[in-house]
């Protein structure tokens, strides 16, 4: 019986490398290796960086078998091996030496003012921002409670894996990955007699539905959506919906992975 593994790689001279590397020791311990996605293989590996990681999850409509990261990249959060680890990982991979962290996706479903309806999910995150960085005056409610009306350059909500990303950089909190929570973080808002915005993040239980209806204006027409890097323009929008969804990315991670020695050695 064939025992079939995606291969997705980037164009970075390393990643070509470990490609062929990767594809002729999963050959001789008797798998099927392809460069052409089969939603049907056992596994998926991802060689790259961050980037490589996402999109291939995205490119795949977030695949359903375990995916195993090779940082052929900068930082790597998601991916779990070097090069040099490669023999390790699949003796360990034989052996059942592993276990699967389970990456949530946040999802936004966007609806129009012709009452269509548009739905994408994001594993780092999703977030709303305007055309030409104009300012956006955005209602925010918190299931049926009424917040804010937010001004500034757009709203972001980030899942735990998704925390030390762009989130981070906006000045958002970094979330161990094992809560499952929702970080509302707001992009350059403004604190003015004009604007009041919340200039802080909100971590919301994962329960909660975020709904954000934008206001209507005549230099404003169209909205930008989002997502893991990806981007989706819509005209006419009456309401954006946020919320965890049921689908999930299966990460291998090795025994010896640490979310917090990952975050030092990352960051410090």
């Amino acid at each position: 019986m064939n025992r079939y593994v995606n291969i997705s790689y980037n164009n970075n001279a390393l990643s070509v490398k470990t490609f062929k590397v990767m594809a002729e020791k999963l050959k001789k311990n008797g798998f099927t290796v392809t460069d052409e996605f089969d939603q049907n293989a056992e596994l998926t590996v991802c060689i790259g960086g961050d980037g490589c990681f996402l999109d291939t999850v995205q490119t795949h409509s977030l695949p359903s078998m375990p995916i195993i990261g090779v940082n052929t990249g900068h930082l790597g959060f998601f991916q779990e091996i070097t090069p040099d680890g490669i023999d390790d990982f699949i003796t360990r991979y034989l052996n059942g030496k592993y276990v699967i962290q389970d990456l949530p996706a946040v999802m936004i479903t966007c609806i129009t003012d012709d009452q269509k309806v548009y739905t994408h999910y994001g594993i780092n995150e999703v977030y709303v921002r305007g055309p030409h960085t104009k300012l956006l005056h955005l209602n925010l409610s918190i299931d049926d409670t009424y917040i804010e009306r937010f001004s500034g350059d757009g709203i972001l909500v980030a899942t735990p894996a998704g925390s030390t990303a762009y989130n981070y950089s906006l000045g958002g909190s970094i979330v161990d990955p094992r809560i499952n929570v929702l970080q509302v973080t707001p992009i350059a808002p403004m604190n003015t007699i004009a604007y009041r915005s919340f200039t802080s993040s909100l971590l919301l239980p994962s329960d909660l539905t975020i709904s954000i209806i934008p206001e209507k204006r005549s230099d404003s027409s169209h909205l930008y959506i989002m997502f893991d890097g990806w981007e989706q323009q819509y005209d006419n929008i009456k309401e954006l919906r946020i919320s965890y969804s049921s689908n999930i990315v299966k990460l291998i991670r090795l025994d010896s992975y640490s979310f917090w020695n990952t975050v030092k050695t990352k960051f410090l």
